[in-house]
């Protein structure tokens, strides 16, 4: 099933690479020579499966970025193109249709595009503070309110790269939180990537008096053993709980391995040595246990994985899979906030959606 699935996704996906490129080719020179047509396609071929050829040849760069950047020009010209050629069509049954007019509209769609692009880029590189403030009905062992930053999906790699790293620690910094915490998706698949840029050492930079605490996502992935990638990202000042817990100021912090991990405990087994009168705080990268989590116990679920659908309309699949997909809810006396993650899977836009930290005012109120 899975087999003739991806068969039918990637014919799919030749046909709308097709319907790209013949549409370009069209507002090119149709007379150009035999070789130019044998070049066009020959680079057409190349980049349409960069995205993908950079996974099977060990994660080159060059493949990865010019196919980041291909997914976000297919992406806008699957939604412009068909838009384009209604246009047309419209024109030549009032009788305004030129030999010019094709022309001139593709163009508009090409500016467009790279209209559209820029302005994802922007969204998805000036990441926004979203502030939410909750009550939790118990009391710490510490002071009565708690200054939480949270940031997830950063996908730290080859274009979430170590300025943007660097822009997230001047960020969290300036919130002054008492801690952070960070759901999720860490890295972007490639721990090599991480540490060639140095942005494990640049994570160490964040200052918080209670520390830095992760779970980790569905992308931080190692081909070799996890303790491995658990004990890079420590080296970059975070505790991460894998299917754990530590007790902060009385607190039960609590980290799940990702959903996808097949030996991912049962949050009852998480949590069977945490004091529930008390509050206790989860971070689980996909939020999609929110009913298991309120039969536990847990006050406060903090999330990512989402991205808000990233781009338009995709919000509306993300909100049709998860009860929360973005921002904050409550469910009876749990509440989980889902952030739309710091940083950006595939292609460097954002559209509709926007790169966030998060920063919560906790109030302890028995």
């Amino acid at each position: 099933m899975f087999i003739a699935a991806g068969i039918a996704m990637l014919i799919i996906y030749g046909l709308l690479v097709y319907y790209i490129g013949r549409s370009l080719w069209k507002w090119m020179n149709p007379k150009a020579s035999v070789w130019f047509k044998v070049l066009y396609i020959a680079a057409l071929a190349v980049i349409s499966t960069s995205f993908i050829s950079a996974r099977f040849f060990g994660g080159i760069a060059i493949l990865n970025m010019i196919g980041s950047y291909w997914l976000a020009l297919f992406y806008v010209l699957i939604l412009l193109l068909p838009l384009m050629h209604l246009l047309l069509w419209v024109l030549r049954l009032a009788s305004l249709h030129r030999h010019y007019t094709e022309k001139r509209v593709g163009y508009a769609v090409l500016l467009l595009s790279a209209a559209i692009i820029g302005y994802g880029i922007f969204n998805a590189y000036s990441p926004v503070v979203r502030s939410y403030e909750v009550t939790l009905a118990k009391a710490s062992e510490g002071p009565d309110s708690l200054n939480i930053v949270m940031a997830s999906d950063m996908h730290f790699g080859l274009l979430s790269g170590k300025k943007h790293a660097e822009h997230m620690v001047e960020e969290i910094n300036a919130l002054d939180p008492d801690i952070v915490l960070m759901p999720g998706d860490i890295i972007d698949d490639d721990l090599q990537a991480v540490l060639d840029r140095g942005i494990d050492q640049i994570l160490t930079g964040i200052r918080a008096p209670y520390g830095v605490y992760a779970s980790l996502g569905n992308h931080d992935r190692y081909e070799g053993d996890i303790q491995d990638l658990i004990s890079a990202l420590e080296k970059g000042g975070m505790t991460v709980l894998y299917d754990e817990t530590t007790v902060v100021e009385g607190m039960t912090i609590a980290g799940r391995r990702d959903k996808q991990d097949e030996e991912r405990a049962a949050l009852s087994e998480v949590l069977k040595d945490a004091d529930l009168t008390r509050p206790v705080i989860l971070l689980d990268h996909q939020p999609n246990g929110l009913d298991e989590a309120q039969e536990q116990g847990v006050d406060l679920v903090l999330s990512g994985h989402t991205h808000r659908g990233q781009v338009f309309p995709a919000h509306w699949i993300t909100g049709a899979i998860f009860e929360n997909d973005w921002g904050y809810l409550q469910k009876g006396s749990l509440q989980s906030i889902v952030s739309s993650g710091y940083g950006f899977w595939g292609p460097p836009i954002r559209l509709g959606t926007r790169s966030e930290i998060v920063q919560i005012q906790v109030n302890f109120q028995p």
